[in-house]
């Protein structure tokens, strides 16, 4: 390289240099508002998190057992609607909102007005639930499949059944979503359809309650086909 291009490389990483400071200094206020704005941003937020959500979550899950104890003995007008001075589900949901309490109770909601035969209420509310429990959700997509059974929505209570197995993804809730999923397609005429989710059972969870007794189901289908 001669000393002429070195020359100009470095004359030109000069000038880069001489625009970053330039524009540095013309910018400075607007550089040292962003960076405040930005920490006083972390700040709200720590905040928020231990000042106001962390009280309302201990408070809410501390209210909630009751709710809880209702809704295990499957006394579920109390659960939803509470008692004696303690909130139901309905108003943890409420009361609560944006705690994690509250969000568990959109899963014990729909699930009592799955069992008191509402479910249009009982499938608002299990699609409300976004929890991090693979358990749970596999049992919120399970309800909800079987909510649309009721009402003989066919099509969607497979899809929830199908999002229900893939979620849990165990031989303890998998195969149970997959032979609600081969009844309803049985339900659709979809012959094939059941076999394959029938099938599922005895291939992929061979050793579950449900693989024991899947082969007189696959024969009764496979001689629709």
């Amino acid at each position: 390289m001669s000393k002429t291009q070195e020359t100009t490389i470095v004359q030109s990483k000069d000038d880069n240099f001489a625009q970053v400071s330039k524009f540095t200094r013309e910018n400075q206020k607007s550089l040292l508002f962003i960076a405040s704005a930005i920490v006083a941003m972390i700040l709200v937020y720590v905040l928020y998190q231990k000042l106001y959500l962390a009280p309302r979550e201990t408070k809410a899950a501390d209210q909630m057992h009751v709710a809880q104890d209702f809704w295990a003995k499957k006394d579920w007008d109390k659960a939803i609607k509470g008692d004696a001075g303690y909130p139901g589900f309905e108003k943890i949901i409420t009361e609560y909102s944006n705690t994690k309490a509250a969000n568990l109770a959109c899963f014990y909601l729909g699930v009592a007005y799955l069992n008191k035969g509402e479910y249009r209420k009982a499938i608002e509310n299990l699609n409300n639930y976004r929890g991090d429990d693979v358990m749970v959700a596999a049992e919120a997509y399970g309800n909800t499949g079987d909510a649309y059974v009721e009402l003989k929505d066919y099509s969607n209570a497979a899809s929830y059944f199908k999002k229900a197995s893939d979620k849990a993804s165990n031989s303890f809730l998998s195969p149970v979503y997959l032979k609600k999923l081969g009844l309803v397609y049985e339900a659709q005429n979809d012959n094939k359809s059941a076999v394959d989710a029938y099938k599922s059972i005895k291939t992929d969870y061979p050793t579950s309650a449900e693989a024991q007794s899947i082969d007189a189901y696959i024969a009764r289908v496979e001689a629709k086909l």
